[in-house]
């Protein structure tokens, strides 16, 4: 077993900035002002008469959109991360097909860049109840300093309406790169499956966009490599966001209710899938009935939205 290997196995420690780092003061403000983007986020966008069968689909369609409306957010509020006007050459740049995804940098100077964010959204109501993305980056092309951020979304009517962003995660760009590689090669301790990882060589941080700086995993039949949400790092992050409640609903019943309309079978199937989450809220409802009054009425009006979509959905 090499080095490298060895290496792997052993927990990722973090290591965030020094305090003495020349730009710790507005790195510390950008990542104070990411818990303020919902407050801040506005669109023009506004879905209607989408096919209840299609609700997944809009993840991947406007990903895009909320990840440039957040960069420009970011520029905006100069005033809050450079209240002294000392980076007035500085600005918040996206650039494609390589790591990090965005770049705080001098636009006057393209190598004077103080750090990176790798931006992630995150559609809320998706299939898989958790951030699908792969995160395949090395952890030597990403500085201290480097962020990886998820923004999670949703429509402001659920299936329906304009995006609406919800509480981001944030973490050390680096510390999540180690954690992946970490957690692979432990999830395959005591099975057959390999455990190699193919790391790139001369690796920089800020590769340009044709230069190799991503990790591979040898034995990936499933290409699951990079998964970061099945790694557990951010376990507790997507607990909470599924947990928490949303139109008065918690946000797991919204998505098993729409994967139950969306997924193929037959209407005996999808019937059974509907009856299942009914069982489900109302025997919650039971649980809590004497000490959360506002929950059980939040939860009977779901239960009146489920009967109104079912209605469409056998119309479809």
């Amino acid at each position: 077993m090499s080095q490298q290997i060895e290496f792997d196995l052993i927990p990722p420690e973090k290591k965030h900035p020094q305090i003495e780092w020349q730009h710790y003061a507005i790195w510390e403000r950008v990542n104070d002002l990411f818990y303020s983007l919902p407050n801040y986020f506005r669109t023009d966008l506004n879905i209607k008469g989408l096919n209840i069968t299609e609700i997944f689909s809009i993840g991947s369609v406007f990903a895009n959109v909320i990840e440039s409306e957040v960069v420009e957010i970011l520029n905006k509020l100069r005033n809050i991360w450079d209240p002294e006007d000392k980076y007035s050459n500085y600005a918040f740049v996206r650039q494609a097909q390589t790591f990090p995804d965005v770049l705080l940098k001098n636009m006057g100077k393209d190598d004077d860049i103080i750090f990176g964010i790798e931006l992630k959204s995150w559609y809320v109501l998706s299939k898989e109840g958790e951030p699908s993305f792969r995160y395949k980056v090395d952890p030597d092309a990403c500085l201290e300093a480097d962020l990886i951020i998820i923004i999670p979304w949703l429509l402001s009517e659920a299936i329906s309406g304009s995006p609406k962003l919800l509480k981001p995660y944030k973490e050390l760009a680096k510390y999540a790169a180690e954690y992946r590689n970490y957690y692979w090669k432990n999830s395959r301790q005591d099975t057959s499956r390999g455990d190699t990882i193919r790391r790139p060589s001369d690796v920089k941080p800020y590769p340009k966009s044709k230069e190799e700086a991503s990790d591979e995993a040898e034995d990936d039949k499933g290409s699951n490599f990079g998964r970061i949400a099945r790694s557990g790092i951010l376990d507790e992050y997507v607990n909470e966001i599924t947990s928490s409640q949303y139109l008065g609903v918690k946000i797991d019943h919204w998505i098993g209710f729409l994967k139950a309309i969306s997924e193929t079978g037959t209407d005996d199937q999808i019937e059974r899938k509907i009856e299942n989450i009914r069982s489900d809220i109302q025997e919650t409802r039971s649980e809590h009935e004497s000490t959360n009054e506002i929950r059980i009425k939040y939860q009977k009006a779901f239960l009146d939205i489920i009967e109104r979509l079912e209605e469409i959905w056998k119309k479809l």
